[in-house]
Parts: structure tokens; C-alpha cells; sequence
């Protein structure tokens, strides 16, 4: 993936990731209401952006409204990244922070989980904006299953959460800063807070 640019007024992406019910939209909505708070310039964001043509498609495809082939669903997810890519961009050159639930490891993880070959998975993502702060918050998929609405969506299913996680744990690298996502959501919280402040001295 690119950097894009390295100008120190930039925003930073910071992308937030995990099994289905790790609890990422939640502590993503934190970590966004925290730096409003601090003043840096902020936004929330996820994939899938359900919102756009793509989207929709995507949507209707989780909801088990509508069928599509493996190959064609990556492709689909790919592309909702890249459709947003030259906005992301712009925001982050004009210092925007851009706090993002799931982005390209999802698609990979979720795709490869089901059968695909993880070099075609990720062949597509070349080229995205890279992460300068990836946030793993990581939970049992028993547990997952465990929290409330979980099953309301076509990967909601055990055995698949069991095998996104298995992937997840291949793509991840030493620059990751795993959570363990069963402690308390203040505690999550906390951590976050600090794995942000320690990035932010570094930049």
C-alpha cells in the first residue's frame, strides 16, 4: 500500500480491525470523540461504505439479499476502498485524522477465509493508502459469539469467524498494536489512548 504523502502536517490514517463483534465501531467512536476533544481534526469512517453504488451491492450481499461468487464479492469490497481513495487522500494532505473501522485486511482476511488464494486477495489492495497506525482488538471467536447481534449478518457464523481469525494472524506484523478485546471497554479504551499517544510523539 502507499504512504502517500509524508508532509508532517498531515493527518494520519489509523484503521481499526478484527473479528465481527470485537467491538471496533464502538472504540473507533472513542478514539474519534477523544481527539475532538484534544482538537485534532478528525472524521470517522468504514468499510464498506455502504453508501455509494458499490456499497449497495456490498450491502445487499451481507443482508443474504442478493448472490454472488467469491471472487466477484473481493473485488466488489476492493473497490469501495479505492472509489474513496483520492477523498481520503485530499483529507489527510489538508490534516484531517481519519479514523477507519475495517479496511483492507478485512477484505484479505474475510476472502481468504473462504477459500481464496491470499496473494490474489491481496493484489488488489496495492496501491490503497497505507495505515501509519493499525489497532487489532482481539477476541476468541466464541466470544464474539457470544455478544449481542451477533449472526445478523452472513459472516456472523462461527466456523467463518474462526477461520477469519486464523488469516487475521497471518497478515499480522510486529507494528500492529493488538488489545486484547475481552478486557473492559474502558480499559480497551485506555490502551488505545495510549498506543495513539506514543504514535503521535513518534511522527
Amino acid at each position: 500500500m502507499d504512504n502517500g504523502c509524508n508532509d508532517k502536517s498531515r493527518g494520519s490514517l489509523i484503521v481499526f480491525e478484527g473479528l465481527d463483534r470485537c467491538g471496533k465501531t464502538s472504540q473507533s467512536g472513542r478514539l474519534v470523540s477523544y481527539l475532538e476533544k484534544k482538537g485534532v481534526p478528525v472524521e470517522s469512517w468504514r468499510f464498506p461504505d455502504r453508501s455509494t453504488s458499490v456499497g449497495e451491492m456490498i450491502s445487499s450481499y451481507l443482508a443474504n439479499k442478493s448472490q454472488l461468487d467469491d471472487q466477484t464479492v473481493h473485488l466488489l469490497f476492493s473497490a469501495n476502498r479505492w472509489e474513496k481513495r483520492s477523498l481520503m487522500e485530499n483529507k489527510l494532505r489538508s490534516g484531517i485524522t481519519l479514523v477507519v473501522d475495517r479496511y483492507s485486511y478485512s477484505g484479505v482476511s474475510f476472502s481468504a477465509a473462504k477459500g481464496l488464494d491470499i496473494e490474489w486477495c491481496k493484489s488488489p489492495e496495492r496501491g490503497l493508502l497505507a495505515p501509519d497506525l493499525v489497532v487489532y482488538l482481539d477476541i476468541a471467536p466464541e466470544k464474539a459469539a457470544e455478544r449481542g447481534g451477533y449472526g445478523s449478518e452472513r459472516y456472523e457464523q462461527l466456523e467463518f469467524q474462526r477461520k477469519v481469525a486464523q488469516q487475521y494472524q497471518t497478515l499480522r506484523d510486529s507494528a500492529w498494536k493488538v488489545i486484547d478485546a475481552c478486557l473492559s471497554v474502558d480499559s480497551v479504551e485506555e490502551q488505545i489512548r495510549e498506543f495513539y499517544g506514543l504514535f503521535d510523539k513518534a511522527v
